[in-house]
């Protein structure tokens, strides 16, 4: 080594990264330290080494709470510029051999999620057996790049138009209720009917309550529901309508089963709300090949076992 020149500094640790990254979303050195299968101790001292290698301190922190300094903010925005780098690269050479590394996180609603995604990711899970996919289910509006979700299955039409879409299945939410219900309250006729009767309504997500959008496929009108039972859970709603307690409008792929046991019946069939089935994801995560490969083969299952055809 000539006397100009000095040895380079140790460049910080890819696992280190994550665990920064990590402590960032959580928000909390123990709460990273629970996701990463940690102890709190050692995501402590990963977080001292990193800033020892980076020559500059990351957090401001509290007894109560910890919040990212100045330099934090930009080593931030680095790490997931080099984390998702190295995912690309990762990926790539694995899709090239054919074969997929590395971990997903994805998050569905529960009823979905419950329903067609086991058997889906089970699919996957036997096609890459190096890939470790983590699926959260919730019912919550989620904040895919802040919450680090790479994928969404998402059930209904109303996206944000930051995140790049693709579609995995076709789906509407029908107007139903039990033989029971209709033989006390009588059928609907028109679409003005429903007002005068007991509707079931799901608050899900951010929807305004009450409001159920509609279309005929020539035109769509708002009608506004009354409600003797609700609830922000689906499975509770078609639960009440299938012991008679008023109309539901759910998604064909839960209730078609119901439908062909004779347990609910469709009521005003013209009528119904698009609810697509959608692989949701941002533009922070669009270039990933892992990624892709993945959305590409949940297309393709989808297609090959359509969740609406019956289940």
């Amino acid at each position: 080594m000539s006397p100009n020149e000095n040895p380079r500094a140790a460049w910080p640790l890819i696992e280190d990264l994550n665990v920064f990254i990590t402590v960032v979303r959580k928000e909390s050195f123990a709460n990273a330290a629970a996701e990463l299968g940690l102890s709190p101790s050692y995501v402590s001292k990963r977080i001292a080494l990193l800033e020892k290698s980076l020559g500059m301190r990351l957090f401001h922190r509290s007894a109560r709470s910890i919040h990212l300094t100045t330099d934090g903010h930009k080593a931030l925005s680095g790490a997931l510029a080099v984390l998702e780098s190295m995912g690309d690269f990762v990926s790539g050479l694995a899709a090239w051999r054919d074969t997929l590394e590395g971990n997903i996180q994805m998050s569905c609603s529960f009823g979905f999620g419950s329903t067609y995604m086991p058997d889906a990711l089970s699919a996957l899970a036997e096609r890459y057996p190096a890939l470790n996919i983590k699926l959260t289910l919730t019912d919550r509006v989620v904040d895919l790049p802040e919450e680090g979700v790479d994928i969404e299955i998402r059930v209904g039409d109303d996206i944000k138009d930051l995140y790049i879409t693709r579609q995995l299945s076709t789906n509407n939410r029908v107007l139903c209720a039990s033989p029971a219900y209709l033989a006390k309250y009588g059928t609907p006729e028109k679409i003005a009917d429903l007002k005068s009767h007991k509707c079931l309504v799901i608050q899900e997500r951010s929807a305004q309550f009450g409001m159920w959008p509609l279309t005929n496929g020539e035109e769509s009108v708002q009608v506004h529901v009354s409600s003797q039972l609700s609830s922000n859970n689906g499975s509770v709603a078609l639960s009440w309508a299938l012991k008679g307690h008023g109309i539901i409008l759910r998604s064909q792929w839960e209730v078609q089963r119901h439908i062909a046991r004779d347990e609910l019946v469709q009521i005003l069939p013209a009528w119904h709300q698009p609810a697509n089935i959608w692989a949701v994801y941002s533009n922070r995560t669009s270039g990933s090949a892992k990624l892709k490969v993945c959305i590409d083969f949940l297309v393709d299952y989808f297609q090959r076992f359509p969740p609406v055809a019956g289940h």
